[in-house]
Parts: C-alpha cells; sequence; structure tokens
C-alpha cells in the first residue's frame, strides 16, 4: 500500500485549505504509522462522524481498507461510485485488499448500472481483479451493453474486454467475438480471444467481418465506438 497511501495522502494535502485541516491531516498520518487497535478505532468513528471532510474518510477509509478492517466497505463503495476517477481508483485498491465478500457485488451493481457507465471503468477492473463468481457475467453483461454504435465510453469497453481476456471464461467468447468489429475493441478482443484458445472469430471470416472492408468498415475505422473521447 505504501506507494499508492503516497500518492493518496500528496493529492489530499494540496486540497486543505486552513490550519485546521492540516492539523487534522497531520493526526490521520499519525494513526497511519501507528497502526494500532485504538487508532483503527478512532479512524472508523471518523467514518461515521458528522462534518468531516471527504478528504479525512477517504484517508481513514484507505488504511481500514487495506488493513483488511471491513467497517470502511460503505465509505469505499462511496468513492468507487465518486464522480472524481483518481477516488475511485483509490477506492478500489482499497476494496481489493479488503476481502469482503460484499465488494464484488457491489462492483458488480455498479458496472451493469446504465445510468452511472460513465464511473464504470474502476468497477471493471476491480472485478477482473477480484475474479469472483459475479465478475465474468457482469463484465459480459456490460461490455455487450457497450457494443452500440457511437457509444462514448469505449474505455469502459475496452476494460471489460482486457478483464474478461485475464479471468479466461470461455462464456465470454461471443462478447469478445462481437467487440472484435469495433476498431478501437479489435486488438484488445482478438488478444482476448486467443487468450480463451480462439484464434478464429466464430462466423467472421472475411476482411468485412472486421471492419477492415467495405464502405461500412471504412466509415466504422473512422468513427469507432466512443468518437467522441469521453470516458
Amino acid at each position: 500500500m505504501e506507494e499508492e497511501f503516497h500518492e493518496l495522502t500528496d493529492r489530499v494535502r494540496a486540497e486543505l485549505r486552513s490550519p485546521q485541516d492540516l492539523v487534522a491531516y497531520e493526526r490521520l498520518l499519525g494513526l497511519a504509522r501507528k497502526n494500532t487497535p485504538a487508532g483503527r478505532e478512532e479512524l472508523a468513528r471518523m467514518l461515521v462522524a458528522v462534518e468531516r471532510p471527504l478528504w479525512a474518510r477517504e484517508i481513514a477509509a484507505f488504511i481500514l481498507g487495506c488493513a483488511g478492517d471491513k467497517r470502511a466497505f460503505e465509505t469505499l463503495v462511496l468513492l468507487l461510485n465518486y464522480r472524481d476517477p483518481v477516488r475511485c481508483a483509490t477506492a478500489a485498491h482499497a476494496l481489493s485488499r479488503l476481502g469482503d465478500p460484499r465488494t464484488a457485488r457491489a462492483a458488480a451493481a455498479l458496472a451493469t448500472n446504465p445510468l452511472r457507465t460513465a464511473y464504470a471503468l474502476h468497477p471493471v477492473r476491480l472485478l477482473a481483479e477480484l475474479r469472483a463468481p459475479q465478475s465474468v457475467p457482469a463484465l459480459i453483461a456490460t461490455l455487450e451493453r457497450l457494443l452500440t454504435p457511437h457509444n462514448p465510453y469505449w474505455r469502459v469497453a475496452l476494460a471489460c474486454v482486457e478483464g474478461l481476456g485475464a479471468l479466461g471464461d470461455r462464456r465470454a467468447v461471443p462478447a469478445l467475438a462481437a467487440a472484435v468489429a469495433h476498431p478501437r475493441l479489435a486488438a484488445a478482443a482478438a488478444a482476448s480471444l486467443a487468450r480463451l484458445g480462439v484464434h478464429e472469430v466464430p462466423g467472421q471470416d472475411g476482411p468485412e467481418a472486421k471492419g477492415g472492408g467495405g464502405r461500412a468498415g471504412a466509415d466504422d475505422a473512422q468513427r469507432g465506438p466512443g468518437s467522441s473521447g469521453r470516458q
């Protein structure tokens, strides 16, 4: 956790706005360094205390989560679904080390929620890392939903493709085969299929099947899923 913790504390230090903030920040770092049962109790109380700044709860939840303290779960899931990607990444790191069986269910719910797709990148990556029973079905469902023309969330789709290849479950073959037709996903989908032992895409024999031939293929190559560049 050392590198990730330093990145978190460096980022948070830039958010401090008053001498009182600095005192609270230094107190948190002191509790992290001591790593005592009493210190963890204080950190856990901070998660539910009123009027605590978000950065303080983030540090407390990160420390507890990486220590395997399940009292951090609710705060970390909230941060996993936060609008700031860097906070999502920090929460995902701590959740992957928390060892709470609820984590995969929460990540799957976030990844498959069509209203939260803009924030689904880190839940998707977390599912692949957890290798939980929910991982493959959630990644397949999310990928299939994103294989539509002009979908702006191609980075989320790419994370699904890469995660499914890493998980090595052949239930993913149909979704990965469909992803080959999307230029921004094609190389990763082919690589993931190869990891599953599939070297020829089922039902796609000609260059048109991979977006490389004909007018439709040329148009797809220019647009691709997510041509807007948004995540």
